[in-house]
């Protein structure tokens, strides 16, 4: 096991923190890091990362949560992130499950806070057969999983809860806004980075 893990190709760093990043892997990029400079948990909060990838933000969450969930559909990720919780101190303190969004979360578990880097570009069909292509590959518009996310997340809110979803403005921002309020969340972009062709947001909704 610790031969495997050492020749993970490629390393992730954010602050004191360091991260090895399997092949199969979606490697951090500034998604990622524009949720974890703005992620603020307390220690009563119960957090659901969706899409946990190497796991980053889990750990992150873990430190300072009650309790951690992650899930992801990709069993290379759900292996990377556990590793990677082991590696910064906080294993036991999150449990992983491999699903696809909400497939792995009981109809009666409820989170003060819901994590999701969605998969967002528009993509052609062929560029979802890949365990990375399906880490960014959001189908003709770049909502195919965004919607999906949205329409049932809030099942899984706990009162007071709030979501986090990481999208770009290529998968049309108005219409998130649009589909968290008909669900009757307050939804805003509470924060976002510049990058070529594109701005990528961190859109926030709340009950």
């Amino acid at each position: 096991m610790q031969e495997t893990w050492m020749v993970y190709p490629k390393k992730a760093y954010f602050k004191n923190y360091v991260f090895r990043v399997d092949e199969h892997v979606y490697e951090p990029a500034e998604d990622t890091f524009l949720i974890a400079e703005k992620l603020t948990v307390t220690k009563d909060d119960v957090v659901l990362e969706v899409g946990t990838g190497c796991g980053i933000i889990a750990v992150l969450a873990a430190k300072k949560a009650k309790s951690v969930v992650a899930v992801d559909v990709n069993p290379n990720a759900i292996e990377c992130a556990s590793r990677n919780a082991h590696t910064n101190g906080v294993k036991d303190r999150i449990e992983f499950r491999r699903g696809d969004l909400f497939q792995s979360i009981t109809k009666d578990e409820r989170f003060s806070i819901i994590i999701f880097n969605s998969p967002y570009l528009p993509s052609e069909p062929d560029e979802e057969n890949s365990w990375i292509g399906k880490a960014w590959a959001g189908g003709p518009n770049g909502r195919q999983v965004i919607d999906r996310f949205i329409a049932d997340a809030p099942h899984w809110l706990a009162d007071g809860g709030r979501i986090l979803l990481v999208q770009s403005s290529l998968s049309n921002i108005d219409r998130t806004i649009e589909m968290f309020s008909d669900l009757g969340l307050n939804a805003m972009v509470v924060a976002q980075v510049k990058v070529p062709f594109e701005n990528i947001v961190l859109v926030e909704a709340k009950l």
